[in-house]
């Protein structure tokens, strides 16, 4: 095992999320290898930024909400800064978490291992069923997850159980292979793309997490709206030119919507 991928730093992209990025926070400091967890904190209007910095994390802040790409890579520059500056010994290895993992991100040893053991240079969750807060079943009419799927198998020949999913541990080299990362929504399927194509090893791993899932309201389909718009941008930066007429219809909604003055 290299001392250098046994390092590992957690990154967590932040926004809205002070009732549970502490036990995210705390979770993600017991995992084994982690040294450091650094938090995003994106523009958020409560008190994410303090309830992270509370539990153990490095806060790095936005003033205003510039998308996940953008928090991640605030993130991993402030590692940089913070290792040269210190002189602190290098993490060879990223761990990616979302914000809302709670408790449940304490179970993310599997993702970390195969990487640390340099069996794998990117390794992405796969999770079990989700529930709504309210217990319904989360989830639009697969139209997002398809299309990703769809794109990453026609630009790499390699087709993914969970194209969307934001859990993930990779080593800095592939990380520095996928930079800059693409836009918004977009970060997780451009990130694929660009390891796969880079040669490096991919695994999908199933670890039992629990999140905040999208529900079917109006809120929910709103939000798919916009992730179809960056997921579909990542795909074509890249080369795809299978955009359906669905994906380009979905994609023109969001566009609408931000016209007529929705929040991104």
């Amino acid at each position: 095992m290299s001392p250098v991928l046994a390092r590992v730093a957690c990154v967590i992209p932040a926004k809205d999320e002070q009732d549970r990025i502490a036990a995210t926070v705390t979770a993600a400091k017991s995992l084994p290898h982690v040294d450091v967890v650094l938090v995003c904190d994106d523009g958020s209007s409560d008190a994410t930024g303090q309830h992270a910095g509370a539990a153990g994390a490095i806060v790095v802040t936005h003033s205003r909400n510039r998308g996940k790409a953008a928090a991640v890579e605030s993130a991993v520059n402030a590692l940089g800064v913070m290792e040269q500056r210190d002189g602190r010994p290098e993490c060879g290895t990223l761990l990616l978490l979302d914000a809302d993992l709670a408790d449940s991100a304490a179970a993310c040893a599997p993702l970390i291992e195969p990487v640390v053991a340099g069996r794998a240079d990117l390794t992405i969750a796969v999770l079990p069923a989700q529930q709504t807060e309210s217990g319904e079943t989360p989830g639009g009419f697969g139209l997002v997850m398809g299309t990703a799927a769809r794109g990453i198998t026609e630009l790499t020949g390699w087709t993914p159980q969970a194209p969307l999913s934001g859990q993930r541990c990779l080593t800095r080299r592939a990380f520095e292979l996928a930079s800059p990362l693409a836009a918004g929504w977009g970060v997780e399927v451009g990130m694929t793309v660009d390891v796969v194509r880079a040669g490096l090893t991919v695994l999908e791993v199933p670890v039992e997490l629990r999140h905040r899932a999208t529900g079917r309201d109006l809120a929910g389909q709103l939000h798919r709206a916009k992730q179809l718009r960056d997921v579909t941008r990542a795909l074509v930066s890249r080369g795809w030119v299978s955009v359906g007429l669905d994906e380009v219809r979905s994609a023109g909604l969001s566009s609408l919507l931000r016209r007529r003055g929705r929040p991104e």
